[in-house]
This record gives C-alpha cells, structure tokens and sequence, in this order.
C-alpha cells in the first residue's frame, strides 16, 4: 500500500500569475491567486500550483554541471502543431531541431523545462 499520493506538483518562479496564465493556454483552466500562489483548476491531469519564488534560478538545458530538477512531459496529437502554439505562448525552443524524434524539449516563459510527446 502507497503512502501516499501525488496530490499537486507545484512550479517555483518569480511571476506566479504570468506562468500560470501560459500553463491556462498549454493545459486549459482558469488560474486562481491567493497570496503569492497560484492554482490552475479545471485542467485535465494532476493539479498544477505557482509560488512565488523571487530568487527563482531557472535549470538549464541540457547541463552536464548540474539538475534540471524535473520537467513535464505533455502528450499532443500533432508535435508542429503544438509547437507553434506553444512558441506563441512564450516557450523557448531548448532542443527542438529533430523532427524524427517523439518529443521537442521546451523552456517555459520562467524557464522550467517541459517536452512535447507525440501522443
């Protein structure tokens, strides 16, 4: 029997409501604020959250030096699709060149890494 379960993943940045509003455009939902945090309700999938983190370092990508700490895979129907929607949220490309592969790695606008998985 688990211990536990995974209730909320929650993504440190210095703007809260602007990272929620692009995971709101990626995932769907409504972002509601409370004090320096951030729920995305009404998306399909486990709940996401924002807080504040003023000193917030984002991880980069690929770094033989250091973690990336996680990243999010997303599944899509279609990779260019997706990608272009995305770019026009405010991602960033980080490794995105190969169109063989089954995923496209992504900055978000706090720089958090995310994939694209065709799905």
């Amino acid at each position: 029997m688990p211990v536990a379960k995974l209730g909320t993943v929650v993504l440190d940045c210095p703007d809260p409501e602007a990272l929620a509003r692009f995971y709101a455009e990626l995932l769907g939902g409504e972002p509601t604020t409370e004090e320096g945090w951030v729920d995305l309700a009404g998306h399909e999938g486990t709940p996401l959250a924002f807080q504040a983190a003023p000193e917030f370092v984002p991880p980069k990508w690929p770094s033989p030096d250091g973690s990336q700490q996680f990243h999010l895979d997303l599944t899509v129907e279609d990779l260019d699709v997706a990608e272009e929607r995305v770019i026009a949220l405010g991602a960033k490309p980080l490794e995105a060149t190969d169109r063989e592969r089954s995923f496209r790695v992504y900055a978000d606008p706090a720089g958090h890494p995310f994939c694209l998985c065709a799905g």
